[in-house]
């Protein structure tokens, strides 16, 4: 039974690989990268997650910590705080959910602090004896905190750096395979620039933005002691956005992003055992953390063919009405050897002076997919607009 609870944990985690896992025979090449703690790999907010998932290179906003946190050194408002919350995989279980709480200040006009606290639930998890007698109810969970500092470099360039602490405790102290697992624990880091423009053109108000986040840069991270040691999702994201104004009451955004993971990529080589496969572990390797950032670009079995399979893409447009009625949409795409993950967003969102609320919808191009109907809720609240009106 516990084997059988470790693998339904593996599979929660292994959320981007679900569509692979059900047709993998049936793609050719298929060698999907899967890490450790994979929800920091998650969308958390309304606003990217209605945009195809497009965030580094987008206009600041109060998610920006995820994204990247050098956006917050042209926040207009000197303080706000943000609230996310997403159910996660409805179409396979009802309790697995993720929330997201974000907030910076600044310090003055070229400096601003940062922080988030994400945390993702895996449910309850009931585990049985060999009889079926209950032996023990558990509710498995992740979370990481982070803080952040960025500095404008320039009056169109900034940058930023995070720090952050993992906790993966998918296993609650139970024995697997006889072995006794911990939670897992890790420290990491993001390094990331930003640069924002606004230009007259055509008469009209325009804004070019650009972004690079390095995330994740960190130790790894294992669930028994002396045992194998797992990659977390070291992540390079690379995206622009152009803003126009069409007049002063209507405005569009454009965004585009590419991500890959800077992680090495799992061996062809496979294992015969009794009658099946065993694919050698895509988890785990004899590398180093840092080693492994710089082989993930020349490491793919296929080649650079395969290595250019590994980076995935984003677009989004945002409508916005006086600034203050929103519509999104955008596409995601994974080449089908490294997950598969293609679906369609949407969004919206409404802005009043204190706070606004947005929305984000996810619909897949695939039929029957773990990810269909996910749905993001993000409320924030502008701390200094708040202030002003007591």
């Amino acid at each position: 039974m516990n084997r059988i609870v470790s693998l339904l944990f593996a599979f929660a985690l292994l959320f981007f690989t679900a569509e692979n896992v059900k047709g993998q025979s049936s793609v050719s090449g298929a060698n999907t990268i899967t890490t450790a703690v994979p929800f920091l790999s998650i969308t958390p907010d309304s606003r990217a997650g209605g945009m195809g998932d497009a965030g580094v290179g987008t206009t600041p906003d109060l998610s920006s910590q995820h994204w990247n946190p050098a956006k917050y050194a042209f926040m207009e408002s000197e303080m706000g705080v943000s609230l996310s919350y997403s159910p996660w995989l409805r179409a396979l279980v009802d309790d697995i959910n993720l929330a997201y709480l974000v907030g910076y200040k600044k310090l003055d006009d070229v400096q601003t602090l940062s922080g988030s606290l994400r945390y993702f639930s895996l449910g309850d998890i009931i585990f049985t004896d060999d009889v079926g007698t209950i032996t023990t109810q558990v509710n498995p969970n992740e979370f990481a905190l982070d803080f952040g500092y960025s500095r404008k470099l320039s009056d169109v360039f900034s940058g930023a750096v995070t720090i952050r602490y993992i906790r993966s405790d998918i296993y609650s102290g139970q024995l697997v395979n006889g072995v006794e697992t911990t939670a897992g624990n890790s420290y990491a880091a993001d390094v990331a620039f930003y640069y924002y423009s606004e230009f007259r053109a055509n008469r009209q108000d325009n804004k070019f933005s650009a972004g690079i986040n390095i995330q994740n840069i960190g130790a790894k991270v294992s669930y028994t002691e002396g045992a194998e040691e797992y990659f977390i999702p070291t992540t390079l994201k690379l995206g622009a956005a152009y803003t126009t104004e069409l007049d002063q009451y209507n405005s569009f955004t454009f965004a585009v992003e590419a991500n890959k993971l800077l992680v090495p990529t799992p061996p062809r080589d496979t294992t015969t055992f009794d009658d099946g496969e065993i694919i050698t572990d895509p988890f785990s390797s004899d590398k180093s953390e840092i080693a492994g950032i710089f082989s993930s670009f020349a490491d793919a079995p296929g080649g650079f063919k395969e290595e250019m399979q590994e980076v995935n893409l984003s677009a989004g447009i945002e409508y916005w009405y006086n600034n203050q009625f929103a519509l999104r949409a955008g596409y995601f795409w994974e080449h089908e050897n490294k997950g598969n993950r293609k679906f369609i967003t949407a969004g919206a969102g409404f802005k009043m002076n204190v706070f606004s609320l947005d929305f984000s919808y996810l619909l897949p191009t695939q039929q029957n997919h773990p990810l269909a109907n996910t749905l993001r809720f993000t409320l924030s609240f502008d701390v200094e607009a708040f202030s002003s009106q007591r």
